[in-house]
């Protein structure tokens, strides 16, 4: 663990100087490389020549130079002399190597980490972006370095201060730099939720192209506006991803025309085209997996565990994004998970997961599996694009999307079901997950897989009806499994829900109970 690593041990004058051995010998046992540093008064309790033995090397006792009288002469470096305190942290800092990073950002409101997870009710909302009601999407795309002018920020339609309410927003932000690589894209794109909510009255959930931002009256009134966003924007993406961004162009369109024509022809397929990378991959392919824990500032007890045939829930990181997650930042959100310890393989439970979600959580949240609704499912946040819940009667699952405003056959909407499912907690029974993770063969596998799903709303069953007729196909044999599948034009209670699922046969009535 400790392997190459060279420690000055200090000793002082206490009885605790005897404890320097155990901790010599430890030190040693991992690999380090010791030097000991030890007061006159600390010779009183230890002889030199103790430590010395066990170290293998002379104990430095005097910190002048017999020969000279110089500062430290036995050891360059192992100890400085800093005579002005008021230079003392600088001077600890620059021995250490530590660079820190002051900005004062051009915008009339506070920013720091402080206000990330601050909740900004409706009475208090000056205006707000929501995909319910209007087209967002966010996207970062990498340019060669003739496209991109450094520092160009354009509001390409009306800002906040037209006195509308709702307005669309997509979010463009064009990279470039000679070490930047394609698989960066999501990574940054990914921090815009966290550097939005470092603004103080502005909340930001969600991704991709299904987020919510609101922004207070107090922030409206101190004067922020589009502009400013677009200035974080810039100012984090060159500051934080400096290794690999040279420079950088935002855009943001509220035009509602122009915001609907980018989503459709410019995120929609980036989006798809990141997904599909992972087609070939599954989880038995690789030795990590990855954690997530980017939304913990709403949701401390949750973490999320990202492996190839799983997304974030949030539907915004995938398996190569986490992995280049931690290649940029190998302290950040994302830490790889070795794949060992397998318990079970049929709910994906591993002891390294566990220890894993366990510290990545405080301890707040012990085990998950990784293929389980019913036993111990993984936790989610609130920035899930859909979630998966229990129908008791027809012994399956409805599955439905943030967008779906409507009543569901488990008698909740999409709201009432996010209850049971957000802030991370653990609901057997109740999970949040992205849209693509329907169509995996590891969705539900524990319980039966996809053979499970009775239910979902129109426009998530036609968004990923194709995915997931070809993996029923491949799992079970079935052809157009989505026609099995009611939807809210069919029925949205759970006896009409039955009826429907008995004259089309599905497979799940044929299944063993869940509960």
């Amino acid at each position: 663990m400790l392997k190459g690593k060279k420690i000055i041990l200090g000793i002082t004058g206490s009885i605790a100087a005897y404890k320097a051995c155990y901790i010599i010998r430890g030190l040693i046992r991992q690999g380090a490389e010791v030097q000991v540093v030890i007061t006159p008064a600390g010779k009183e309790f230890i002889t030199p020549i103790t430590l010395s033995a066990l170290t293998s090397k002379p104990v430095i006792s005097e910190f002048f130079a017999q020969r000279d009288g110089t500062w430290n002469s036995h050891v360059p470096g192992a100890l400085e002399s800093c005579t002005d305190h008021a230079e003392t942290v600088k001077k600890s800092l620059e021995l250490r190597g530590i660079k820190i990073k002051s900005k004062e950002l051009p915008i009339p409101v506070a920013f720091a980490a402080a206000f990330e997870g601050e909740i900004i009710r409706k009475a208090d909302m000056k205006v707000e972006f929501w995909s319910a009601k209007n087209t967002t999407c966010e996207l970062v795309l990498m340019k060669n370095m003739d496209e991109v002018e450094d520092h160009k920020l354009v509001i390409d339609g009306p800002d906040i201060d037209s006195g509308d309410l709702e307005y669309a927003l997509a979010t463009c932000v064009y990279v470039a730099g000679k070490k930047m690589q394609a698989d960066f894209e999501s990574v940054i794109e990914r921090k815009i939720h966290a550097w939005f909510n470092y603004m103080e009255g502005v909340m930001h959930t969600g991704q991709r192209n299904q987020f919510r931002i609101r922004i207070s009256k107090d922030a409206y009134d101190k004067g922020l506006r589009l502009t400013h966003f677009a200035e974080v924007l810039y100012h984090m993406i060159t500051d934080e991803f400096d290794a690999v961004v040279d420079k950088c162009e935002v855009h943001l369109i509220t035009d509602p025309v122009k915001a609907t024509a980018f989503l459709n022809d410019v995120a929609i397929p980036r989006y798809n085209m990141r997904d599909d990378r992972l087609a070939s991959m599954t989880d038995e392919s690789v030795d990590r997996f990855f954690t997530c824990i980017l939304c913990q500032s709403f949701a401390p007890a949750h973490c999320c565990v990202v492996t190839p045939e799983r997304l974030g829930l949030c539907g915004a990181v995938s398996w190569l994004d986490a992995k280049a997650t931690y290649e940029l930042n190998p302290n950040g959100p994302s830490q790889p998970i070795m794949k060992e310890g397998c318990l079970d393989e049929r709910t994906g439970r591993y002891t390294t997961v566990n220890d894993a979600i366990k510290d990545a959580t405080h301890g707040a949240v012990e085990e998950v599996t990784l293929y389980s609704i019913m036993e111990d499912p993984m936790t989610s946040c609130g920035c899930f694009e859909c979630i998966s819940g229990i129908e008791p009667m027809s012994n399956g699952f409805i599955v439905v999307n943030r967008e779906y405003a409507g009543m569901t056959p488990a008698g909740m909407t999409f709201g009432e079901l996010a209850s049971c499912t957000g802030g991370g907690v653990q609901t057997p029974g109740y999970m949040g997950h992205g849209r693509h993770f329907i169509s995996s063969k590891k969705f539900i596998h524990a319980e039966g897989g996809i053979e499970r799903i009775v239910w979902m709303p129109k426009e998530l069953k036609d968004d990923v009806g194709e995915r997931l007729n070809k993996t029923a196909k491949e799992l079970y044999g079935i052809d157009n499994f989505t026609d099995m599948i009611a939807d809210e034009t069919i029925c949205t209670d759970c006896d009409a829900l039955y009826e429907f699922l008995q004259e089309k046969n599905h497979p799940v009535l044929a299944m063993e109970p869940l509960m």
